[in-house]
């Protein structure tokens, strides 16, 4: 069976990346696969630094983060816009998975894994932004990021009071995503 696991980069509470992940999570266990749905503050990790690492080793919520991270076949990962690029939050805990501990391989979070990339925002562009350089930084990693993605514009005014979506189009887009990270990890597992 396919592992996926799903994220957003925000870490606010009610946050519409973390409501169009699920969303896109969704669709990828009506597939056929079986999610883990993570949110990244709960991982708390200090600032990545060099000298802390060589100091204190590894945390041990960025190793628990990056054991999610090389346990899984693929992510779903939905990313605010900040500034034209991603979250500091969402690049530390990248940056701490990055690095390698023990005998495993270099990169063994990130290469071999296949990511679908979104993006949520009030904005009219929806963070599409942040989609160039969000793909650009997995790919880096070794992680081959499907060529559809999906930038939801105006995101606040397509959710009720209770936090589901209400625009269909944008529900069955993003559900489709992630049945097509679902198909493509059961196609290269073979």
């Amino acid at each position: 069976m396919v592992k996926i696991l799903a994220f957003a980069g925000s870490g606010r509470k009610g946050s519409v990346n973390k409501k169009v992940v699920a969303i896109a999570a969704k669709g990828a266990q009506e597939a056929g696969a079986e999610v883990t749905i993570v949110n990244l503050e709960d991982f708390d990790m200090p600032i990545f630094n060099e000298d802390l690492e060589a100091e204190q080793g590894m945390p041990v919520e960025a190793q628990a983060f990056k054991e999610l991270l090389i346990s899984h076949d693929g992510f779903l990962i939905s990313s605010p816009e900040y500034n034209s690029s991603y979250s500091s939050l969402f690049k530390n805990a990248i940056d701490w998975a990055s690095r390698k501990t023990g005998d495993e391989a270099p990169m063994a979070a990130y290469r071999g894994k296949v990511a679908a990339i979104m993006a949520a925002s009030p904005g009219g562009l929806g963070g599409m932004r942040v989609l160039v350089v969000l793909r650009m930084l997995m790919e880096n990693l070794g992680t081959m990021v499907l060529p559809n993605q999906k930038a939801v514009g105006g995101a606040f005014k397509l959710f009720d009071e209770q936090g589901d979506i209400t625009d269909e189009k944008t529900e069955k887009t993003l559900k489709n995503l992630g049945k097509e990270l679902v198909d493509t990890l059961t196609k290269l597992k073979g």
